[in-house]
């Protein structure tokens, strides 16, 4: 059976989960122990342990996936258990399957939760630790999310992240033509934002890399590159700082911008590499003064030290702000995103019913056609001729078959199929040549 032990940004503080952000990469390795396998989707807003567990889930599963993750990551077991929900067979596949689409999110169909999905089901195969199950649910879940992006407003209007944090930017950025803007981090998320600043009109644009990967990316995105001397002069006296790095401890505080503040800021490069003295039009600073700046962090774990919100014109929006100021009326999924989320996990239920009592089918109807070619090599050895009694034998065997194997697959779909498993084992004596089906099955 599935079960999801899940703590999000509506069940647990940010703290938390930047915590969690933080487990092993061999997790789902140790969560699987004993399982069939596990997967594990951790994001800035959300983590999630997926685990195909043997038999029945019961609290006992919960307790020891809660424990596994206690033991990873130094958090208490009880503060896990307090800020997580917990979802079980067929509520799972709708779980992951709106989660997947955007529906989960803090902002209600934004675009990175579908490949941190994908790379979820993918670091498992890295680490061996799927199973078939769970190879279906992350693959359905990718195609659930492709149908409602294509086919929704939701996927058509889905709005990241990066973008709410710059619409909420812009009551303090006057002109995104005239503001200098500094990019920390060289990952997916710099990516994405870098576009999105395009977007808006900013080019006057840099970039520092606390992992050194700064030239790279701005000779690929035709930007400046900061080395690391210039680093606390230009995170002082930027408009806007925004940071989206990996980095596990912050990479911007009080300190640095204290440090950066020093000596008047006097001709940075401009994007063309001429000298540009301050005072600079437009943002909201002169040499010598007090600079008016924001700084953005879109970090998990954060990038940016609490106490920087101290220093005097510095204005601090992290993810937690974010989700605060999120407008409620966009966070809505539509009725259609639901609807098709709906429909794919009843598709999905439906499609493993049917091979819930599959071994059990064959196996009938290879038991119904040994006994037909017997009597039929009968037939022919008494002389049929004309192949009549061979043609009526098959016709009355499939006709015999039709039956049961339709109520199977009935019995399947209401969560019965157990039952028609128990009856073609009382019924046929047929327990040993089912398992083996089920064993060939789960291998093939």
């Amino acid at each position: 059976m599935l079960l999801c032990v899940t703590a999000n940004h509506k069940t647990a503080p940010f703290d938390l989960l930047e915590r969690l952000s933080r487990t092993p990469d061999d997790l789902a390795g140790s969560l699987s122990e004993g399982s069939k396998g596990a997967v594990v989707l951790a994001t800035c807003n959300r983590f999630e342990a997926y685990v195909d567990v043997d038999g029945t889930a019961d609290e006992s599963d919960v307790a020891r996936i809660l424990s596994t993750v206690s033991e990873r990551s130094g958090i208490p077991a009880d503060t896990l258990n307090a800020s997580s929900a917990v979802h079980s067979g067929a509520r799972v596949v709708e779980h992951l399957f709106a989660v997947a689409s955007g529906l989960e999110s803090v902002v209600s169909g934004e675009g990175e939760i579908a490949g941190q999905v994908r790379r979820a089901l993918t670091s498992a195969r890295t680490h061996g630790t799927t199973s078939p199950e769970l190879e279906r649910l992350f693959q359905r879940a990718s195609e659930a999310q492709r149908k409602v992006k294509n086919d929704t407003a939701l996927g058509r209007a889905g709005r990241s992240l990066v973008r709410l944090a710059l619409e909420l930017a812009d009551s303090r950025i006057a002109d995104w033509g005239t503001a200098r803007v500094l990019l920390v981090g060289t990952g997916a998320y710099a990516a994405v934002t870098l576009a999105t600043l395009r977007e808006r009109g900013a080019h006057d644009i840099s970039v520092h890399s606390p992992s050194g990967r700064g030239a790279a990316f701005a000779a690929k995105h035709g930007i400046r590159a900061l080395p690391k001397a210039e680093y606390a002069r230009a995170a002082a006296h930027a408009s806007i700082v925004i940071t989206c790095t990996s980095a596990e401890q912050p990479v911007l505080d009080a300190a640095i911008l204290r440090e950066g503040r020093g000596p008047a800021l006097t001709a940075l490069p401009a994007p063309d590499g001429t000298a540009v003295d301050c005072p600079i039009p437009g943002h909201g600073f002169s040499a010598g003064a007090t600079p008016s700046q924001l700084i953005v962090d879109l970090g998990m774990p954060r990038n940016v030290a609490p106490d920087v919100a101290e220093v005097e014109g510095v204005a601090l929006l992290d993810l937690e702000t974010i989700r605060l100021h999120a407008p409620l009326e966009e966070l809505q999924a539509t009725d259609a995103a639901r609807s098709i989320v709906r429909a794919a996990a009843a598709t999905f239920h439906e499609v493993g019913a049917r091979e819930s009592v599959t071994p059990a089918v064959v196996a009938l109807r290879g038991h119904i056609f040994g006994l037909l070619e017997a009597e039929i090599d009968r037939a022919r050895k008494r002389g049929d001729d004309g192949g009549q009694v061979e043609q009526a034998m098959r016709h009355l065997a499939g006709v015999l078959l039709h039956a049961p194997t339709s109520r199977a697959h009935e019995l399947a779909a209401q969560g019965r199929g157990s039952e028609f498993i128990a009856a073609v084992e009382t019924l046929y004596g047929l327990s040993a040549e089912v398992e083996a089906q089920q064993d060939d099955a789960a291998t093939a």
